[in-house]
Parts: structure tokens; C-alpha cells; sequence
């Protein structure tokens, strides 16, 4: 059993006629088409999503986290110079 060859076509596409008229059927193809270019669009953008988000993971995945107790910068230290003057002026 395999696809419809030369008159189960003709039978097939002259039924479609009968059914939805001639005029429907053009309308009808184009809207398919427009559809299944959508479905792909919207497809690729899908893929290209999940592959920034795969992206973003490995990012962080590679970025090193501080521990809960670790300081996100470092203390600032004092200028030795101001205390120095400080001095001075007491």
C-alpha cells in the first residue's frame, strides 16, 4: 500500500474541487503555506532560545560563586597618608 499514483489523484484533487470549489482552493494553499512558515520561524527562534539559555548556563556554570561568608569586594583600607595628617594636626 503505498502513495496515490496518476488516476487515485485525479480522483482525490477532483473531489476537493466538488467539495470546496474552485476558488476556495487557492485560498486555501496559500494559508497552508503561510502557516507552515510560521511554524518554522517560530521554530528556529525555539532552537536559537534554547541555545542561549544553554549558553547562559555554561556561563554560570563557569563563573566561580562566592561562598555565603565571603565579601563581595574586598575591605577598602585606610589611607596611610590621611591618618599621617591626622596626626600631625592633633
Amino acid at each position: 500500500m503505498g502513495l496515490p499514483g496518476g488516476w487515485e489523484l485525479v480522483l482525490i484533487v477532483l473531489v476537493l474541487v466538488l467539495l470546496f470549489g474552485a476558488t476556495k482552493l487557492p485560498q486555501m494553499a496559500r494559508s497552508l503555506g503561510q502557516s507552515a512558515r510560521v511554524f518554522k520561524a517560530e521554530a528556529r527562534g525555539m532552537k536559537a532560545d534554547e541555545e542561549a539559555a544553554k549558553k547562559a548556563q555554561s556561563e554560570r556554570e563557569q563563573k566561580p560563586e562566592l561562598s555565603a561568608g565571603e565579601p563581595s569586594t574586598p575591605p577598602a583600607a585606610a589611607p596611610v597618608e590621611d591618618k599621617q595628617q591626622n596626626e600631625q594636626k592633633n
